[in-house]
C-alpha cells in the first residue's frame, strides 16, 4: 500500500521543471527526503533560501539541487557547505554543456 506522502513526492517531481513554482518547507524537505528540522538548520546556514525572508516557500527548482547536494554529502562524505558549492559548480558546467550543444547545433 502506498502512503499519503508518495503521490505528492511525484507530483513535486513534475513541478520542478517550471522555474517559477513554489513549494512549502514541509513538501522540499520531504521530495528531498529530509526532515523539516533538517531543511531548517539547512536553512540557517544559507545553504538555501527560502523566497523571502517572511515565508517558508521555495522555489521548486531546489529539489533537485537539494538532493544533489545531500548525495554528494553522503557519497563523498563532504559537509553541506562544501556539497553546496560542488552542486553549484555541476550546475554551471551542465549549463555550458548545454549552451556548447545548442551552439554547435546552430552551425
Amino acid at each position: 500500500m502506498t502512503s499519503a506522502s508518495e503521490p505528492r513526492v511525484a507530483q513535486l517531481t513534475e513541478v520542478t521543471v517550471s522555474a517559477h513554482a513554489w513549494i512549502s518547507g514541509e513538501e522540499l524537505a520531504s521530495a528531498a527526503g529530509i526532515s523539516s528540522a533538517t531543511l531548517f538548520r539547512i536553512v540557517r546556514l544559507g545553504l538555501v533560501e527560502p523566497a523571502s525572508s517572511t515565508t517558508t516557500e521555495f522555489p521548486a527548482s531546489l529539489v533537485p539541487r537539494l538532493r544533489r547536494m545531500l548525495r554528494l554529502r553522503r557519497d563523498l562524505g563532504v559537509d553541506l557547505a562544501v556539497a553546496t558549492v560542488m552542486a553549484e559548480l555541476m550546475e554551471k558546467v551542465e549549463q555550458l554543456e548545454s549552451e556548447l550543444e545548442r551552439v554547435r547545433a546552430a552551425r
